[in-house]
């Protein structure tokens, strides 16, 4: 049974305060717990303590990013996702060399952000190979999707896309969390391509049924709902 959002702790290692205190007010939005730290050896050993993920800058007093990168890989396996305004190839490799899981250059998008550290999390989610929802059937193994025992076949995206909206439940996603969430951050394209995706995957997983799965939510994006 995999972990529930809101029972994630985040530690934010940012020594600017209003950067912190942004994060942190985003990410308890999101149901996430979240602990601050102001310079790098509060950081270290506050993460030393096995949080589920650190959000890390690198400029920082008392000892810097890399240092805590280095010093945490050497005992834990946590998750860490590097902030920093050094935005060179160099710098992204160090931190990724030195145990940085992830690496975002300053300024970011919040959305990116949530994606991202969305993403690290269910590294650390066990496996749930099959995902039943009403009469719909995921099974993750053999990679087939079935309603009413009526197999229904989907692109890749299309699985993709439905099975980020059932692993996430009753939260409204935006188009650009769906995005990066399912395409990724890396994929330049438009986020508007949700929309169409979504009208594909309900003329297959809706189309002919009296109770709709996936709803929308107006100005807001989409969601599946128990």
């Amino acid at each position: 049974m995999e972990k529930a959002e809101n029972a994630y702790r985040i530690l934010v290692v940012e020594d600017d305060a209003a950067i912190g205190r942004v994060l942190q007010l985003e990410l308890e939005h999101e149901g996430y717990r979240v602990e601050l730290a102001r310079d790098g050896l509060s950081g270290l050993e506050r993460a030393l303590k096995e949080p589920d993920l650190v959000i890390l800058d690198l400029m920082l007093p008392r000892m810097d990013g890399m240092e805590v990168c280095k010093r945490v890989r050497a005992k834990s396996r946590v998750p860490i996702i590097m902030l920093t305004a050094k935005d060179r190839v160099p710098d992204r490799v160090a931190g990724l060399d030195m145990g940085a899981d992830d690496y975002l250059t300053k300024p970011f998008s919040t959305d990116e952000l949530l994606a991202r550290v969305r993403a690290r999390l269910r590294d650390k989610e066990p496996a749930v190979n099959v995902i039943t929802y009403r009469d719909l059937i995921m099974d993750r193994d053999r990679h087939e999707v079935s309603r009413a025992g009526t197999p229904i076949a989907l692109t890749a995206k299309e699985y993709a896309l439905l099975e980020y909206l059932l692993l996430h439940r009753n939260k409204v996603h935006s188009r650009d969390e769906l995005f990066n969430g399912v395409w990724g951050s890396d994929f330049l394209g438009d986020s508007n391509l949700i929309d169409v995706y979504i009208r594909y995957l309900r003329g297959k997983i809706d189309e002919g049924f009296d109770d709709k799965l996936i709803t929308t939510v107006r100005g807001v994006g989409y969601t599946i709902k128990d």
